[in-house]
C-alpha cells in the first residue's frame, strides 16, 4: 500500500484520522467506511481508487466515540460497530466527511460509501453541496430518508438478496429518486463488495466497481 494516516479537524473542532491514499493533483474522493471502522478493507479500497487515479480520503468516523478503532466481521464484531454507531450524532457525521472533503481541496470532490457509508454517502448529497458526485453501496439507511433531494448526481448499488436492504426499501427509492442510477445485483448479498466478508461476490464487486468509476468519471472529470 503506497498511503498513510493523516489528521483532520472538523468544523466543530473534533480532530480525527483518516487513510489518504492517491496523487495530491489526481481528483478527490472521501471514500466512507463501513461500521467496522477504516480497518484493513477499507484502506484497501483506498488503494484500490487510488490506482484508479483518485486522490482517496476515508475518515475515521468511530474517532467520535473510541480512537483507533478497527473491527472484523463476525457477530460480536458487528454487535460493537452498531454500538459505536448508535453514539454519533448525524451532524458530526457529516461534519467529518465535510473535513475530508475539505482535505481535497477546491476542486470538484465526490464521495463514496458502503454499508452506512453508503446511507452518509447519500446524506453527503441531499444534506451538503460539498459533493458534485454521491455513489452509495447497500446502504441500508437511504429507504428512511429517501425523499430528501440531492444536491449532485446520485448512484446506488443494492444485492436482490441481501436481507437487511429488502425489494420494498428498493422500489422505494427508485420511487422517490428516478433521476438515480440504481443498480441491483442478482443473487448478491449485503457486503457483496468487501472481500473479507462471507458475502463477497467478486463478479458483481467488479462491476459495480466498474459502473461507479465511469459514473465519477463523468461527474468529476
Amino acid at each position: 500500500m503506497t498511503g498513510g494516516t493523516i489528521t483532520l479537524q472538523a468544523a466543530d473542532g473534533h480532530s480525527l484520522s483518516a487513510y489518504r491514499a492517491g496523487p495530491e493533483t489526481a481528483p478527490g474522493l472521501v471514500v466512507v467506511q463501513e461500521i467496522f471502522g477504516v480497518n484493513a478493507h477499507m484502506r484497501r479500497v483506498c488503494e484500490e481508487l487510488a490506482s484508479a487515479g483518485y486522490r482517496a480520503i476515508a475518515p475515521a468516523l468511530f474517532d467520535r466515540v473510541e480512537r483507533g478503532t478497527e473491527l472484523g466481521y463476525a457477530q460480536e464484531d458487528i454487535a460493537r460497530g452498531l454500538a459505536l454507531r448508535a453514539g454519533i450524532p448525524e451532524s458530526a457525521l457529516l461534519a467529518d466527511v465535510e473535513a475530508a472533503a475539505a482535505a481535497l481541496g477546491g476542486r470538484k470532490v465526490g464521495i463514496i460509501g458502503y454499508c452506512w457509508g453508503g446511507t452518509i454517502a447519500w446524506w453527503g448529497a441531499t444534506r451538503t453541496r460539498r459533493f458534485a458526485a454521491s455513489v452509495a453501496w447497500y446502504g441500508g439507511g437511504i429507504a428512511a430518508s429517501a425523499a430528501e433531494r440531492p444536491n449532485c448526481p446520485v448512484q446506488m448499488h443494492f444485492g436482490d438478496q441481501d436481507t437487511s436492504i429488502p425489494p420494498t426499501d428498493i422500489a422505494r427509492i427508485r420511487a422517490a429518486q428516478p433521476q438515480a442510477e440504481i443498480f441491483v445485483y442478482e443473487n448478491a448479498r449485503h457486503g457483496f463488495g468487501c472481500e473479507e466478508r462471507p458475502s463477497y461476490d467478486a463478479t458483481h464487486a467488479a462491476l459495480a466497481l466498474k459502473r461507479s468509476l465511469a459514473f465519477l468519471e463523468t461527474h468529476l472529470g
